[in-house]
């Protein structure tokens, strides 16, 4: 049983509004698979949220009849967007999301193609059907002092005719993970796009992880168990387990691709590639004879080097999946090729990287539903704090942890996170981001492993210590929640 200190009920969640302070939740229920999502990097909030945002405006200027009067464009990008917009591609985001493309079915080399055209050109294909003037330095106005008190991240797309009139404008926020609302007439919020309706309401609702290990007790069951059976309300049984093993064949594509590509990272800071020759280093290592006393850790070096593969390969621009987030897609799938390859792991019907991304799934929604996962709201202890947390719960679970041990390594992994800036230099998802990864993954794995020596008894709970990156993020200076003004970003001196 969690034992900690008695205190109220947490507060409303952040989801979105007045920069993680008391409001509602912008979604009611959640499902795994919302964060869980197939897309390209740098940024959920600053790329794949845009280009969805981007995509959507498309959709309702053709809605409004109007479509083919449209003549120019204008976006502005407000906050933590106009700040580090140009360094995590907001801005090819949105001109991608305006030529129709979407970040979870767009191929690599589309892009380049795509915007190599607009740039050719000074067109863009809008829609991928009708061509209008296109230049990105008269079209995009980057505004990062305007913060917009809704989010700070913020964006307001608008068209017009010829004679310069407004044919269709509207205003975005991107909060975190690729989750997108749009700001319509009258201050209606709406998510873009829509949620899936569910088929039927929830059987084991929870919000909080108190609840959910109530739920576990009341039903006996596990909480990869109570979570299926959760995402009946979407969607049938099989085909929730066949997305979330899609979802880890991706992740296994992002590493091996991420392993095997050389280079120096986009963006001009000239950061190397280093996992291809990591792994030639460890592979070599591991074949040569042993000679004296065998190292236990080896092992962690590997999963620093999944990590570093896969937020090389989001830095780069390429496919990763969003868990919860792009800048902290790397510890999740670490952790993973962790339990594959090192892991004494705990078998049941359900294949273990199903249960693993159905437990961390679980700890994701709390933590979204009650505080937040974006970096741009509460800093990087939203973004990797998050995704430690869910890592070690995930982990915890396919080494056969209670759903008492797998709340307490969720609290652990979030708990030494907590205050963590998200700070990077020249607003690139590269330093320091890359080796944050990778140290977040061993801390999530040793969260794992701490939890399963205790019984699930602890002082702090996982609601507690999540209530209370909520707060610090409403403390924490704008300097140091992805606006490149604080911290490395301007102990970073360019020569």
């Amino acid at each position: 049983m969690t034992s900690h200190v008695p205190t109220a009920p947490p507060s409303a969640p952040a989801t979105l509004g007045k920069h993680a302070t008391e409001t509602a939740p912008v979604f009611a229920s959640l499902s795994v698979l919302d964060l869980f999502r197939i897309g390209i990097g740098p940024s959920s909030s600053h790329t794949v949220g845009p280009m969805r945002a981007a995509l959507d405006f498309i959709g309702q200027a053709d809605a409004s009849g109007r479509f083919d009067e449209i003549a120019r464009l204008r976006v502005d990008l407000f906050g933590s967007l106009g700040a580090t917009g140009a360094g995590h591609g907001t801005d090819t985001a949105v001109m991608l999301g305006l030529s129709g493309l979407a970040p979870d079915t767009v191929e690599t080399p589309q892009i380049a193609e795509t915007l190599e055209r607009i740039r050719a050109t000074t067109e863009l294909r809008l829609g991928g059907r009708r061509a209008v003037p296109f230049d990105e330095a008269k079209v995009f106005v980057f505004r990062p002092l305007t913060v917009r008190p809704e989010h700070p991240n913020a964006l307001r797309i608008t068209a017009y005719d010829a004679d310069d009139e407004t044919v269709a404008t509207a205003g975005y926020y991107s909060i975190g993970g690729g989750f997108v609302m749009r700001h319509d007439e009258g201050d209606v919020l709406s998510p873009v796009p829509r949620p899936a309706t569910q088929a039927h309401p929830m059987p084991h609702p929870f919000s909080h992880g108190d609840d959910l290990v109530a739920r576990c007790r009341e039903t006996g069951m596990s909480v990869a168990e109570l979570m299926l059976e959760n995402e009946t309300a979407w969607r049938p049984r099989e085909q929730t387990i066949a997305q979330l093993e899609r979802i880890w064949a991706v992740m296994q594509e992002c590493v091996a691709h991420g392993i095997a590509t050389d280079g120096i990272l986009p963006g001009g800071l000239d950061v190397k590639r280093r996992s291809k020759h990591w792994q030639e280093k460890l592979l070599a290592r591991d074949a040569a004879p042993k000679t004296g006393r065998p190292d236990p850790l080896e092992g962690m070096e590997w999963v620093n080097l999944y990590a570093l593969a896969v937020n090389e390969e989001n830095a780069a621009g390429a496919r990763v999946v969003t868990a919860p987030t792009n800048g902290a897609a790397g510890i999740i799938p670490a952790v993973m090729h962790y339990a594959d390859r090192f892991a004494n792991r705990v078998d049941d019907e359900l294949p273990w990287p199903v249960r693993f991304l159905l437990v961390a799934g679980a700890i994701g929604i709390i933590i979204k539903s009650n505080a937040s996962i974006s970096g741009a709201e509460v800093g990087c202890q939203g973004e990797v704090g998050s995704a430690c947390a869910m890592a070690a719960a995930g982990f915890a679970a396919v080494l056969g942890a209670t759903p008492e041990q797998i709340e307490n390594a969720a609290e652990i992994g979030i708990e030494h996170n907590l205050g963590l800036t998200c700070d990077p230099i020249k607003g690139l998802v590269q330093i320091p981001c890359i080796e944050r990864n990778a140290m977040a993954s061993v801390k999530a794995i040793n969260a794992a492993r701490m939890a399963q020596q205790g019984d699930g008894t602890h002082y702090v709970s996982l609601d507690t210590a999540v209530e209370t990156m909520r707060r610090t993020g409403a403390d924490m200076s704008d300097k140091y929640k992805e606006t490149s003004l604080g911290g490395l970003a301007v102990a970073f001196i360019e020569c």
